[in-house]
């Protein structure tokens, strides 16, 4: 690696601990500081799964398994420290749940990894409804339909913090995060990485040139599973309760939306994945009762149209702009923006009324939408919603065409700049 490369990505990283340190004096709220707490988590989450699904190719449908059980063993020794059985200092706390993850990873990837494709995802599918049944049978681990709790605030620290307020949880979820980010980025730079690649390129060809691709799964699963555990332990400590739904396949599709809608083995897809689908959860929670179909909505769409996800799309403009040629997508996509927020307006105006019919008690009232009072029960609205949701898609339609010709126009610029060259 020459020393210019070295030196751009020492200033990624500083500039993320700055950005990390920074944050809570921008956004000071508690709920802010949570959110960005829990932002912390599922990027180390979300990348723990790209090291499955982005760098080798496993698609998992019991990721969470792994995330709750290393939160369940976190409370559990924060539970026995507060008892006096145990001393262990709350900041080093999130290698219990990392222990528990790599265990547990061990255990199960012993039995999946032996399969790719599509059978290990059903094997992984049935390990997590195993897990996810298991809660209210096995009381005294899980703690049946209420969880484990446990007290954060623990003599046993490193540092002069008691880490009861949320400030103080904030930057110990920060340290981790940065810490688990750089590990799995320096993985992806080992020879495992590099194998973990060529398994999930072409299994076969891997195997012909002698390398073992069911203990390249193995490894690269067991590690997944020790950073989940860490995810899951700062999640303990943070929520201090962890619950039968931590380890259920909707907090398994959870992260796998993060991950696809970031961008799939793209290092920093995941990051903004787990940023940008947090953000949404938290916000369109409180804003609409049908927040749940909006990220469906999202998923089918990334599946369909952007399959290679926001750091993709990101990745895809590098070339021209080191070409000097990005310019020459200002005017289509400046064009592109009038026709995205008709689409959206109109169907998010849908969505709101007859999420408002079906559940309101009054449907009649009228609902605040864009600032405007709307009527789910007339006529005209849902005729100006649809109308305005169809000039919107054969806008789109139109303004994709437009781009895709001038992307032509790019690429062919750049040929030309390379026989020059």
């Amino acid at each position: 690696m020459s020393s210019n490369a070295l030196l751009r990505q020492m200033a990624v990283w500083i500039t993320a601990i700055i950005v990390i340190v920074m944050m809570p004096y921008v956004f000071t709220s508690g709920s802010s500081i949570s959110m960005m707490s829990q932002m912390g988590i599922f990027i180390i989450f979300a990348l723990s799964y790209n090291m499955l699904l982005g760098e080798a190719g496993m698609l998992s449908f019991g990721h969470a398994v792994y995330f709750g059980l290393g939160g369940y063993l976190t409370l559990h020794a924060i539970n026995a420290v507060n008892d006096g059985t145990l001393w262990f200092p709350l900041e080093l706390m999130p290698l219990v749940g990392g222990a528990g993850g790599l265990f547990f990873g061990i255990v199960f990837g012993s039995v999946s990894t032996r399969r790719g494709g599509v059978t290990f995802a059903m094997i992984t599918l049935g390990i997590g409804v195993m897990v996810e049944s298991s809660a209210p049978i096995f009381t005294d681990f899980f703690g049946g339909e209420s969880g484990v709790t446990a007290n954060r605030v623990t003599d046993a620290t490193l540092l002069p913090f008691s880490y009861g307020p949320t400030i103080q949880v904030y930057y110990l979820i920060g340290v981790w995060t940065v810490i688990a980010a750089f590990a799995m980025y320096l993985l992806t730079r080992t020879p495992l990485g590099r194998i973990s690649n060529a398994v999930r390129d072409n299994p076969e060809r891997a195997q012909f040139v002698g390398y073992n691709t069911t203990m390249t799964r193995f490894f690269q699963f067991s590690l997944s599973g020790f950073f989940a555990g860490i995810a899951g332990g700062l999640f303990a400590i943070l929520f201090e309760i962890m619950t039968a739904a931590n380890v259920g396949l909707i907090q398994s599709g959870s992260v796998l939306l993060m991950t696809f809608i970031g961008g799939l083995g793209v290092f920093f897809g995941p990051i903004i994945g787990a940023v940008l689908v947090t953000y949404m959860q938290i916000a369109l929670s409180g804003f609409s009762d049908g927040w749940i179909l909006y990220f469906g909505l999202l998923f089918v769409l990334m599946v369909m149209f952007v399959p290679q996800g926001i750091a993709g799309v990101i990745v895809q403009h590098f070339a021209p702009w080191r070409a000097g040629l990005l310019h020459r997508m200002i005017v289509p996509y400046t064009l592109a923006v009038v026709p995205a927020l008709l689409t959206f307006v109109g169907l998010v105006a849908i969505i709101e009324m007859g999420y408002h019919l079906s559940l309101s008690y009054d449907p009649s009232q009228p609902i605040d939408l864009f600032y405007m009072e709307i009527t789910a029960t007339s006529y005209g609205s849902w005729a100006v919603a649809l109308l305005v949701f169809g000039a919107g898609i054969a806008s789109v339609k139109w303004v994709t065409q437009r781009i895709g010709s001038r992307w032509g126009d790019v690429n062919q610029a750049m040929d030309a700049q390379g026989r020059r060259q």
